[in-house]
């Protein structure tokens, strides 16, 4: 709770004492309650120039008592991009009663966000998506009303991502129509369009402004609640040119294994074990200087990439996730996300 920005209703405060409170909050913005805690209005500093102008010195008549305001159960989102449109800094949050419990400030956001920019594969076909995908790219097709990409974007709004780069290429006008430029979600978005397919590493070699700091790639197709903060952290402490997220499956074989000898001979059997292995999440983390081995307007994917750093002095790491992921590839994969996601 901002403390300092809430006091006590009194209409016979005096105009000055009304300033200097205002002045010493440095922030251009009170919120008044009564004894039940219940909001009253607010005042900000704008509400004081007119006070100042008009010769207004009466609290009552200087107060909103009608302020916009959020429910506690509000979308981070809109309220944030609302603010933004009214040019405002702060919203009060009350809960059912009408008693303030906090205050929303557009600085909590704006910075804290994180420097490092996400790269976002939104380029591909879908082709084994079949009829789905014939006039609609993959990463638009809406899981319970939101399409694949708006919910990548969220869960990397979560953990304070904000800078983006889409690779599009098939039907791409429908995602920048969409998304334009990214200022309606709270995020900002660069292009990048791809003239011919590149593969998930490959388009990188398109980007042509600095990103300064390391960066994620993640591909558009994955619906996954994967803690990207604490990717990055991993990839930061240790030191590692690049980084892949990979996740653990298992799967049970169906039938017996025999295990012979040379003179085959019968050694053993093990009925319907259990395999496990670690399966690729299609997420990365790229320290920017990786970006100079990218081949120029060249098909090359991923795996490659990796598959090249295994031979340095300082090859790439393996983070591994525990969250819920699902690659949308296939129509079952479709449905399982219709099925699981709300």
């Amino acid at each position: 709770m901002k403390e300092k920005l809430i006091i006590k209703y009194n209409e016979h405060l005096p105009f000055e004492e009304l300033v200097n409170i205002l002045d010493k909050t440095g922030q251009g913005f009170l919120a008044f309650v009564n004894d039940n805690e219940e909001l009253v209005g607010i005042i900000t500093d704008g509400d004081i120039r007119r006070a100042i102008i008009n010769k207004v010195t009466v609290l009552d008549r200087i107060i909103n008592k009608d302020p916009i305001k959020v429910a506690e159960n509000f979308d981070q989102k809109k309220v944030i991009n609302q603010l933004r449109m009214l040019h405002r800094r702060h919203m009060p949050i009350i809960n059912k009663k009408n008693q303030l419990i906090d205050i929303i400030t557009l600085d909590d956001y704006e910075y804290n966000f994180k420097p490092n920019y996400v790269v976002i594969m939104a380029g591909g076909l879908g082709s084994r998506l079949g009829d789905l995908t014939k006039a609609t790219p993959k990463p638009m097709l809406k899981v319970n009303d939101k399409p694949i990409l708006e919910r990548i974007v969220n869960n990397f709004l979560k953990h304070k991502f904000n800078n983006f780069v889409f690779c599009v290429n098939y039907k791409s006008e429908i995602i920048e129509n969409y998304f334009k430029d990214g200022s309606e979600f709270g995020i900002n978005i660069k292009y990048v369009k791809e003239s011919k397919r590149l593969g998930t590493a490959g388009a990188l070699s398109l980007i042509n402004f600095d990103l300064e700091d390391d960066f994620i790639v993640a591909n558009g197709d994955v619906i996954t609640d994967l803690d990207y903060s604490g990717l990055l952290k991993f990839h930061k402490e240790n030191n590692s040119p690049a980084t892949m997220c990979i996740k653990r499956f298992t799967y049970q074989i169906p039938y017996a294994i025999v295990q012979k000898d040379d003179k085959k001979n019968l050694i053993g059997l093990k009925e319907k074990p259990d395999y496990h292995y670690h399966i690729n999440t299609g997420t990365y983390v790229l320290s920017k200087e990786i970006l100079n081995r990218i081949p120029k307007d060249t098909f090359y994917d991923m795996p490659s990439l990796f598959e090249e750093l295994m031979d340095s002095k300082n090859p790439p790491k393996t983070f591994e996730m525990g969250e819920y992921w699902l690659d949308i590839g296939q129509p079952k994969d479709y449905k399982k996300a219709q099925d699981e996601i709300n």
